[in-house]
């Protein structure tokens, strides 16, 4: 079942009943080959009424094509589910629960966890380490401590004055990574990069004195004096990494307006997918998107910290 489809509207008309989300999706997930979610057991599957039966006698198990799924035990239908989906990762800056809401026919609770649900799948897009020039720089999210109420206030200011880190690493190949880190001290950062980046690479970085004290054992390091108004060194620069916390703060001001510390993660992981999956189209990028929805589900008590 070949999917075609260039905008929201095209999209729900493909899908236009729960069976054929249903045969599209194990498709997508199996390709053919259907696999027990409870035990991996890809041989002896029976099809039953209401999905399948596991043939391995340890196990037995009756699933669906969406066990072991985000869409798991969902009241939503995999056609909201998948137009959701396709808004999330098509949308270059985003798209608010209030926007989902309205575009797809359901409440703005709704929409808010099937946006950080679809969030918390998106991990993956830049897995391999990098290598060869690496542009490595930190962005500061969230308003000023002092603007805060009293009971609102942050009483780590290190870094931004009470706003939370982001790091991030950006490849010769046009990908990135990104966390949200408590502190841009030392011990904080070297791990991360030690962890993502091939030894021996090209670091380029800002000139902040973390950079110099913990990369220059293990890194070419090319350091980028911004404060003297220096933006390149020869051919090396951070500006690619600044363009991409550029569309991100665009995002979080003029989609989010406010994206909580504790979610935060998820948000630049969401900016992260789509700006690694830059050049794809759109169908390119929805179905990118739905092979990671084979992946644990995020509750709602977790999301919400109950």
């Amino acid at each position: 079942m070949e999917s075609q489809f260039k905008n929201l509207q095209q999209l729900l008309d493909f899908f236009k009943d729960e069976q054929i989300c249903k045969d599209w999706y194990e498709n997508q997930r199996w390709g053919g080959h259907i696999a027990c979610p409870h035990c991996g057991n890809a041989g002896k599957i029976y099809r039953t009424n209401r999905g399948f039966k596991c043939g391995e006698k340890l196990c037995g198990k009756k699933f669906t094509v969406i066990s072991g799924t985000i869409f798991e035990n969902t009241k939503v239908s995999l056609r909201i589910w998948f137009g959701a989906m396709y808004l999330i990762s098509t949308s270059k800056k985003g798209v608010s629960s209030l926007q989902l809401a309205e575009q797809l026919g359901v409440t703005q609770k709704t929409a808010w966890f099937l946006n950080h649900r679809i969030r918390a799948m998106l991990t993956d897009s830049a897995s391999e380490s990098f290598g060869d020039v690496v542009q490595i720089d930190e962005t500061l999210v969230g308003g000023l401590n002092k603007n805060r109420h009293a009971d609102k206030k942050h009483k780590n200011t290190q870094g931004g004055k009470g706003k939370s880190i982001v790091f991030g690493a950006r490849s010769i190949t046009g990908k990135v990574k990104t966390l949200v880190i408590p502190n841009t001290e030392i011990a904080t950062i070297l791990p991360v990069v030690q962890k993502w980046i091939d030894k021996g690479s090209i670091m380029v970085t800002d000139e902040a004195r973390q950079y110099h004290l913990s990369l220059d054992a293990d890194f070419f390091h090319v350091s980028i004096n911004h404060s003297e108004g220096q933006y390149s060194s020869g051919c090396f620069t951070t500006n690619n990494m600044e363009n991409f916390w550029s569309t991100f703060k665009r995002g979080i001001i003029g989609i989010y307006h406010y994206v909580s510390p504790q979610h935060l993660q998820r948000y630049a992981t969401e900016f992260e997918y789509r700006y690694n999956n830059r050049q794809d189209t759109g169908v390119e990028k929805f179905e990118t998107a739905v092979k990671g929805a084979d992946s644990k589900r995020l509750t709602y008590d977790t999301l919400t910290g109950k």
